[in-house]
């Protein structure tokens, strides 16, 4: 099978699988085998969590970037183009180097008579790990798409495994509390090998897997640590491991407090590498202070929108809405807060609505474009949530058939020095994005 686009390849991918997710690592392991890359010459970090991956997978490529060395990126999902999903030295890969990587994996899927019926996701990682092989990375950043002990990701043996923060999430695939869920997660680390976990109330079940298997294993709060300067008031903070000690490290440039436990696993992982990968304390803070994640906290900036700050955040769970709602609340604003959410069906909506309701004033529901994504709520699903959440609420949460016409009536009723965020999920964010792009808008961290 051969096409001649990115697009085509993609659209024919999606039905080759009946199963939309599909975990287990066998059909990978085949094809991987095939294309004889089971054990790749490059280091493999492996990131796996609820939350906080893509935050810490962009702070470790940014370091080694700032270092000079040369770094591959795989993470999920992507929010405008399929590329993002892979990138070397921070630049998304062309569409042609995509396709003959999707050209290699369907030869390799398809020999000796054998049609492993990879799914969309399992291409994606086969691909990246056959971009990575070929651009010979030093590093490659690989993060987990769902779970980790069954996620195509997990094919790999990693050099350096890290969790970050563990919360209820795909619990129709992982498990339906936080321990089965950890447990899944834990699935990545490797016996003899570093496991880092970047929660300072790590699940017992994660614990008890690292113990069990002989995996070398550093906590937060345990083996390392982090805090603010007291003593200074320029928003540096410092991290400890041992005899270990990075001083005066800048704020960082994703933005949140929540980041710095998030920075504190990623400084972890640089310092178990430190010797195969050399980095300078100088490379440590300006990979710290340029790194950044499109839709986490992400502002809007633009004259038309007349004195209202927008902020995008793919925030689709309990405690991701928790950590948006306390880096809102530290935030002084004069006005009110507007807030536009679309979600996935699949999601505890009440939960995030919940977590939401103490910094928000006026709710916008709207309905995720069903040609883009079929499991989106609607609207007037979103609503009964609002209802058993905030019964009292005033005004009352309003219905809207999509992302663009909430955010065109929010941006009505704001006022100067109001602010308007938009949440959710990636779907949310992506259809935002659309707009303040068709709008003349620029964003920026």
């Amino acid at each position: 099978m051969r096409f001649d686009s990115l697009d085509e390849w993609l659209a024919w991918q999606e039905p080759l699988n009946p199963a939309e997710i599909a975990l287990g690592l066998e059909r990978v392991r085949i094809v991987l085998q095939r294309l004889a890359l089971t054990s790749p010459e490059f280091i493999v970090v492996t990131i796996a969590g609820t939350n906080g991956k893509g935050s810490s997978a962009a702070m470790l490529q940014s370091i080694y970037r700032a270092a000079g060395y040369h770094v591959g990126a795989y993470t999920s999902p992507h929010l405008i183009r399929y590329n993002e999903r892979i990138t070397l030295n921070g630049a998304e890969v062309d569409d042609a180097t995509l396709c003959r990587a999707f050209e290699q994996i369907e030869q390799a899927r398809c020999m000796q008579g054998d049609e492993t019926p990879l799914t969309y996701f399992e291409f994606g990682t086969l691909a990246a790990i056959v971009i990575f092989q070929q651009m010979n990375v030093d590093i490659a950043i690989l993060e987990v798409g769902l779970g980790g002990r069954l996620d195509a990701v997990n094919v790999l043996d990693p050099d350096i495994a890290l969790v970050t923060m563990v919360d209820l999430d795909h619990q129709s695939w992982l498990g339906s509390d936080r321990e089965t869920i950890a447990r899944e997660k834990a699935g990545i680390y490797r016996a003899g090998t570093p496991a880092i976990c970047a929660e300072p109330t790590p699940a017992h079940s994660l614990i008890a897997h690292a113990t069990e298997i002989g995996a070398q294993f550093y906590s937060l709060n345990k083996q390392f640590s982090y805090g603010l300067n007291a003593t200074a008031d320029d928003g540096s903070w410092h991290w400890q491991s041992g005899d270990q000690c990075f001083d005066k490290l800048p704020p960082l440039g994703l933005r949140g407090a929540f980041q710095l436990q998030n920075a504190a696993g990623v400084l972890m992982a640089v310092l178990l590498l430190q010797k195969r990968f050399p980095v300078e304390f100088s490379s440590i803070k300006r990979g710290l202070e340029q790194a950044q994640v499109t839709g986490r906290m992400q502002r809007v900036f633009a004259d038309k929108l007349e004195g209202v700050m927008c902020l995008l955040d793919v925030a689709h769970n309990r405690s991701s809405a928790e950590v948006l709602s306390e880096a809102l609340a530290a935030e002084p604003l004069s006005g009110q807060t507007h807030a536009v959410v679309a979600m996935l069906a699949d999601k505890d909506i009440g939960a995030v609505v919940e977590a939401m309701a103490g910094v928000v004033d006026h709710w916008y529901a709207a309905t995720l474009d069903s040609a883009v994504c079929h499991r989106g709520a609607t609207a007037e699903a979103m609503l009964t949530h609002f209802a058993s959440v905030a019964p009292g609420a005033q005004p009352q949460p309003q219905p809207f058939p999509n992302v663009v016409t909430a955010i065109t009536a929010a941006l009505q009723r704001a006022a100067v020095g109001d602010r308007l965020v938009i949440f959710g999920s990636f779907y949310t964010v992506a259809e935002a994005k659309n707009f303040f792009e068709d709008v003349g808008c620029r964003e920026a961290n």
